[in-house]
Formats: C-alpha cells, structure tokens, sequence
C-alpha cells in the first residue's frame, strides 16, 4: 500500500498590495473612529510627502494613537478613508508601527537579534526559516541605529532609549517605508533623545516617512518638517510657526494649556504627558 508523500506547509504571506507611485504615501479623506459610540477622532483629512518627518501632538485623549493604529490597519474607520500609496493599509508591508515602551512586556526572553527579525515576518511568511540575507539585513539594520554590538544581549537588559532604537531596527528590518513611532522619547533622558534623533537623521537619509507621537511641544517646533495638531479633530497641520500659536494651542489643550510670555516669547506649558 503506498503512502502518499508529505505535504509541505506553505509559508503565510501575506497580502500585499502593489505600490501606486503617482499616488501620496499616505492620504486620509474625512476619516472618523469611534469608540463606545462616541468619536475619538473626527473628519480628519490630510495628506503626507514621502520622506518628511511629521510630530503629532494634542491633549491627552486626542486620538494620537488611535490614528497611527488606523493608519497601521490594526484598527478599522467607522467613516472614511485611508489610503497608502492608493490603497488601504491592511495589505502594506511598508508600514511600521512603534509602540510606546509601557506596551511591551520588557521582561519575556528573547534576544536583540531576535526582535529585529520578527520585523522580517512579512517578507518570510510565518512559517519559514530565516535565510543568511535575513540574518544580513537584520545586522545591517542594527549597525544603522548603532545596537550591532548588542545583538545577542536580552531585550530586557537595555536602558529605554536602547531598547526603542531596538524597535527601530525592527521596522528597518522589515524595509518600512512609513514609521509611525508612539511617544519613542517618553521617559527618556537627554542623551537618549539625542541618540534617538540621531536615528531620525539616518532614516530621513533613507527617505522613510515619519509620524512621531509626542508630548513635549518644543521638540515638536525645533526637530520636525510639520506639525500636526490633534484633539479629536485636525486642528493644525503645518509648519511648527504656523501650527503652534497661541490661539490654537488653546482651542486644541483648553484648559491643560497654560501661556507664559517671556522676554523671548510665548511659552507652552501642558499638564498632558501622554495618550
């Protein structure tokens, strides 16, 4: 009696969508989320350049991560649309999604190498073993964020700014081309933002397209091409001296936003922290 052969598992790919190149990276058209039947975010139409560097901020509550999980396709519109490079985001590959450091389960044993790999995933499929250019582009990845030396050490064993440009190599590895960080500089002292910034340095070499999370409004009008000014609904998207002025600061914080004049200027002072 013959057996038949063994059957050999596919790798899971998944989906991806081809790129439209005369089409903007990213484009939302009247976009609206809702949470336990009320808005979290509202109407919100924008556009972004390939390879600019975007801050977005607001009061705690403003839907900052709720956009960038939207745009990520992890979660769905309730009205509108968003679009990467024409088409919806689920079948992107190019989109990388940061999450802020409380997320992350810092103690589970696993390797600096072997985080950046899980960002080669979708170019694998899930059940397929990592090759040597696997292995290449996740060291490569590594040298460009300055943690090559630290690939064999545990996860859990870095200091927060290294860990963060650990989640960076990820999204490098997997060849984002959109990299939207959640709150990458909370908690982190002076240096460590500095290292970071450095990374935006090198991404924005790369040409990567970046929306950051932020809370600290004077990083957001000296670091950044644009500013987007978020609570709820788009309440400035521009320039930082376009974006972060009095008035609209106040419509957007209201009562967490104190302004002190100074002989330099005004002054931004927020209670929020983070989302």
């Amino acid at each position: 009696m013959s057996q038949d052969a063994p059957r050999r598992t596919p790798a899971l790919t998944p989906r991806r969508e081809q790129h439209q190149l005369d089409q903007p990276i990213l484009a939302l058209s009247d976009v609206s989320a809702r949470y336990n039947g009320r808005f979290a975010l509202e109407n919100l139409s924008f556009e972004l350049i390939a390879g600019e560097q975007v801050a977005v901020v607001g009061p705690n509550g403003a839907g900052k991560s709720t956009l960038f999980k939207l745009i990520a396709g992890v979660l769905p519109a309730s009205s509108g649309r968003v679009m990467v490079y024409g088409s919806q985001p689920g079948g992107h590959i190019c989109i990388a999604y940061v999450p802020q450091r409380s997320q992350v389960d810092w103690s589970f044993p696993v390797s600096v190498a072997d985080v950046v790999m899980m960002g080669r995933v979708g170019k694998m499929g899930l059940f397929r073993r990592p090759t040597r250019p696997d292995w290449e582009t996740v060291h490569q990845s590594l040298e460009v964020v300055g943690m090559g030396k630290l690939a064999g050490r545990q996860i859990g064993e870095l200091s927060g700014g290294q860990q963060q440009r650990v989640f960076i190599a990820r999204a490098l590895a997997q060849e984002a081309e959109l990299m939207l960080m959640d709150e990458p500089l909370t908690g982190l002292d002076l240096p460590s933002q500095e290292e970071i910034f450095g990374v935006l340095g090198a991404l924005r070499q790369r040409g990567v397209t970046v929306m950051i999370a932020t809370h600290d409004l004077n990083l957001a009008a000296e670091r950044f091409d644009r500013v987007m000014l978020l609570n709820r609904r788009l309440m400035g998207l521009g320039r930082p001296a376009e974006v972060l002025t009095p008035d609209k600061l106040l419509a957007a914080y209201g009562g967490a936003m104190r302004l002190i004049q100074t002989e330099t200027g005004v002054v931004a002072l927020t209670d929020t922290c983070c989302e």
